[in-house]
């Protein structure tokens, strides 16, 4: 279509993919760029991916092709690497074999019990996208229409959930020992912890807590990381003195998380911190880091807004 543009041209179809059920299957709005959300439909792994695809010939004019095809397709797109998509999954059917189109016409696609084993996922710069592309070959440019799904996945994190607990300090200046119920948590999860004081001789202004999403994409030497804080807010204000104690309850369903991605595909991660940060009286800063584990549970998508979905 975009060769066709090039000179002039209009394509002389339209393609309109429709999914099995899609009216009553359960929507999940998300970021498409930086200004722009949109709806997809929710499917699982091993979920079937049927439907029909709408081919609607303009101005009643007959059209020439060399066969046309359906796909399923899974992808990871980079946006440094604009020009190279990593396809990890394909299915392929033939609708058509070459011939003519003189009427508007429709074909039934069906992509049984289909393995998706990524969530999906769009990030800083990277995306994890599901479609399905349908494709009319023709002789100068070929006619392209692809329609998302969006997946979730309920894989449960492999290492261990014990509580973490550290000592963090500045020799003879600060001593401080935090604590976090677990270290893995799912998405409508609560994280639970303390700080505890046990030495304090600089004067502490305020302390913050946040959780910060590192992206990291690619591998050595074009591997880029870029982190985003998803939300911050002040846990003291005013300066502890030895032996006080300052609780953390931190709700985490009202933010916009997903699952931690773990070298997908050896093509990215999206891993989760939290970061706490002790500030003085001369704005200087003191942070720890900690990683912790998120993970999606089916309860969490029962308690969304929707439908329940449907199998196709």
């Amino acid at each position: 279509m975009a060769m066709a543009n090039l000179f002039g041209f209009s394509a002389p179809l339209d393609v309109e993919i429709r999914f099995n059920g899609q009216e009553q299957r359960k929507q999940i709005e998300a970021k498409v760029d930086k200004d722009r959300r949109e709806k997809f439909p929710l499917y699982f792994d091993g979920e079937t991916v049927a439907g029909k695809i709408n081919i609607r010939v303009k101005d009643g004019k007959k059209v020439e092709h060399n066969g046309i095809k359906v796909e399923f397709v899974g992808s990871i797109e980079l946006f440094y690497d604009r020009g190279n998509h990593y396809e990890f999954r394909t299915m392929q059917q033939e609708l058509a074999v070459p011939g003519e189109l003189r009427n508007n016409t429709t074909f039934d696609f069906e992509f049984k019990n289909v393995e998706k084993q990524y969530e999906s996922y769009h990030g800083i710069n990277v995306k994890l996208r599901y479609f399905v592309r349908v494709t009319v070959q023709r002789r100068l440019a070929d006619v392209v229409k692809e329609q998302d799904i969006w997946v979730h996945s309920y894989v449960m994190p492999a290492d261990g959930n014990s509580s973490i607990k550290m000592e963090v300090g500045i020799e003879d200046c600060l001593h401080i020992e935090f604590e976090y119920n677990r270290s893995r948590y799912y998405l409508k999860d609560v994280i639970v912890g303390k700080i505890y004081f046990l030495l304090v001789r600089i004067k502490i202004k305020h302390m913050e807590l946040s959780i910060i999403r590192r992206e990291t994409t690619g591998a050595p030497p074009n591997q880029y990381n870029e982190s985003e804080t998803i939300t911050k807010f002040e846990i003291m204000d005013g300066a502890p003195v030895r032996g006080e104690t300052i609780p953390i309850r931190l709700f985490l369903g009202g933010f916009e998380l997903t699952p931690t991605f773990r070298d997908v595909n050896m093509k990215f991660s999206a891993r989760y911190f939290l970061n706490l940060v002790l500030v003085d009286e001369e704005n200087r800063r003191y942070f720890k880091q900690q990683e912790i584990t998120i993970f999606r549970r089916q309860v969490d998508d029962e308690a969304l807004d929707g439908l329940v979905p449907i199998e196709a």
